[in-house]
């Protein structure tokens, strides 16, 4: 399933980058549905930074999944590459209660807008049906719905954190 999420925010390209890059743990507060953003790991490479961060969400579970998906289970591993000069991230999610489940993984571009920046988040998020202890042909049918909700969580998250952090660019 496809990922886009197109968001403007009314600071400089320079900034904004910046910011999202290395400062999205204070971005926090500003996030609705998110609890933390903990940086695991983080590495200067030749061309930008190397970073490990992990998501901490707290979101309401839909009743189908309730049985399966615990609270605890929404947190998620982002593993970005982010490119000074193209102002570029491609980044990797992995979840660890679906480790061999859930493959997603997309861009960030930043582009200069005036004096404000467009963000453009494309990805792709893909879902392996096989669940331990969850028969087959209940777990092909439930994949979709898992699908849907993991898209339902990450996009809208997504426009909301270029929006937190536009706010949160205001606040400084």
């Amino acid at each position: 399933m496809k990922i886009k999420s197109e968001s403007q925010i009314r600071h400089p390209r320079s900034t904004v980058y910046t910011a999202y890059r290395d400062r999205l743990p204070e971005v926090v507060p500003y996030i609705p549905d998110i609890k933390e953003i903990r940086v695991e790991s983080r590495e200067q490479t030749d061309h930008g930074v190397r970073l490990h961060n992990l998501w901490i969400a707290d979101r309401e579970i839909p009743r189908m999944v309730k049985s399966f998906l615990k609270p605890e289970m929404l947190r998620w591993n982002d593993y970005a590459e982010w490119s000074d000069e193209k102002m570029v991230c491609d980044w990797t999610l992995q979840i660890p209660a679906f480790p061999d489940n859930v493959v997603c993984s997309g861009r960030n571009s930043f582009y200069a807008d005036g004096e404000h920046t467009r963000v453009v988040l494309t990805g792709d998020l893909q879902i392996n049906p096989k669940f331990p202890g969850i028969p087959r042909l209940v777990a092909s049918r439930l994949a979709p719905q898992i699908e849907k909700f993991i898209v339902m969580l990450i996009t809208p998250n997504l426009e909301r954190v270029n929006q937190s952090l536009g706010d949160f660019l205001d606040a400084q």
